[in-house]
């Protein structure tokens, strides 16, 4: 019979349902080729058994299986007790092993901290860069909140815009919107009292993934009262589509900006004036990303292509385009080194080396599309957030790390997985997530054993 008929409607999760059927059938294979064995063995011995009695030499006794022939016998159903003691511990060791691996991810990363509040889906969210150290978060409910990382308190809401995407920089947020504008704000927020660290020790019980099952909404009608910012310091208004994505230049006195217009802005904060308009993208921009130490800009399209600006010379700016995907790049991003981390609707993510992008150093091939990644800077581990709500980490040369746990008890994301974001600096919180089900999530990865169980 095919096991796979029963297992139709199985809560598992695809990848772990294939290799448990694939174990099960070596199993029922090397049983298969044992039994074969077995009856050939039978045969012989009958057969034996029968010349013995013809030639009037069966044991004494009469019974023809005892003495030489027993020992025979004895020591061939030996052999198969053996063989049969063997592939049942290779078999259930496999099995095994895969079921710690799945433990050890439990164990090395944690879920700390959920912010509940926004009344749609999350787009984007971003760590401040400078202190006070805040988690901003951007919704498709048209606002952003600022909140605080330790307590998960909402602090600060921006309502001006009819959307938003978001990334801060100082005292000062940029967001996009689709609106078709940009706008910077700033803000002022009081921090709430530290509480105890949480416990990350204990780990979770299950990490069935209910995905077969449509999920409920997170809880909530919106944060509760915080203060609103209403008035931009700045708008920035000469996109002719949705702005999907900004980011601030080294420096912060320029901020990029990336639409469906097929452009993205370089724009100058102080005086809202355009500086250059990037184009050459066949189809609308998905997002957009600038160096952390170097005047350069990454944008992605659903043309499934990236480019990268070099602004280095301020007299001009040169641009370069990479093909390497086969649907649409959902984002690339620079690391602190000399590498770009293009992730895409292909499935797959790819690591460049900046001084030759001919074609990748290392890909990453996933099961589910990938949206917007992010590489943490001191130990470049690559974040990976999926449509099917799965978010996994790999290091930079393609080796899978750990998958975020995810259990039918309601831990972790129940829709699509939108933005990841690191925030080494934070010792217990030090990744976060957002997507579809309306919030944003806080882990704890604990790096240095994962890196050891490599």
């Amino acid at each position: 019979f095919d096991m796979r008929l029963i297992w139709d409607d199985s809560k598992l999760p695809p990848p772990l349902r294939n290799n448990l059927l694939d174990l099960f059938g070596q199993i029922e294979r090397e049983f298969e080729n044992l039994y074969i064995e077995n009856l050939e063995l039978r045969r012989e011995i009958d057969s034996l058994n029968e010349r013995l009695t013809g030639d009037g030499q069966a044991i004494e006794g009469g019974d023809p299986t005892k003495g030489a022939l027993k020992t025979k016998a004895s020591h061939s159903t030996s052999q198969l007790s053996q063989k049969l003691k063997t592939t049942y511990k290779a078999s259930t060791s496999k099995i095994v092993s895969s079921f710690k691996a799945t433990a050890g991810s439990r164990a090395l990363c944690q879920l700390l901290k959920e912010y509940v509040g926004h009344r749609d889906g999350i787009w984007d969210l971003s760590i401040t860069r400078t202190p006070p150290v805040v988690l901003g978060t951007a919704s498709a409910d048209h606002s952003a909140l600022l909140w605080s990382i330790e307590t998960g308190k909402c602090l600060l809401r921006y309502a001006g815009h009819a959307g938003s995407d978001l990334n801060g920089s100082c005292t000062y947020v940029s967001a996009a919107s689709g609106d078709q504008t940009a706008h910077i704000w700033r803000y002022m927020v009081q921090l709430p009292a530290p509480q105890p660290p949480p416990d990350v020790s204990a780990p979770c019980d299950d990490d069935q993934d209910s995905s077969d099952r449509e999920e409920g909404e997170v809880d909530g009608e919106g944060p509760c009262e915080v203060p609103t910012v209403r008035l931009a310091t700045a708008t920035m208004k000469s996109h002719q589509g949705v702005v999907i994505a900004a980011d601030w230049l080294v420096g912060g006195r320029q901020v990029v900006t990336a639409s469906w217009d097929r452009a993205a802005n370089l724009y100058e904060v102080e005086t809202s004036e355009l500086v250059h308009a990037l184009t050459g993208h066949d189809q609308e921009l998905t997002h957009c990303c600038t160096h952390p130490t170097q005047r350069l800009v990454v944008t992605s399209s659903r043309d499934t292509t990236f480019r990268l600006w070099d602004f280095r010379d301020p007299s001009i700016h040169s641009v370069n385009v990479f093909q390497g995907h086969t649907d649409t790049v959902t984002s690339a991003v620079f690391t602190v080194g000399d590498n770009v981390v293009s992730g895409s609707d292909d499935r797959t993510v790819k690591v460049w080396d900046l001084k030759n992008m001919r074609s990748p150093i290392a890909t990453i091939r996933t099961d589910s599309a990938v949206n917007r990644i992010s590489v943490s800077a001191n130990q470049r581990i690559i974040a990976l957030p999926h449509d099917n709500r799965q978010v996994r980490l790999f290091d930079m040369s393609g080796v899978r790390l750990a998958r975020l746990p995810r259990s039918n008890r309601m831990q972790g994301h129940r829709r699509m997985v939108c933005c990841t974001t690191w925030n080494e600096e934070n010792q217990s919180c030090n990744l976060f997530t957002c997507g579809f089900d309306r919030q944003a999530i806080g882990w704890n990865i604990n790096i240095p054993a994962l890196l050891q169980e490599k």
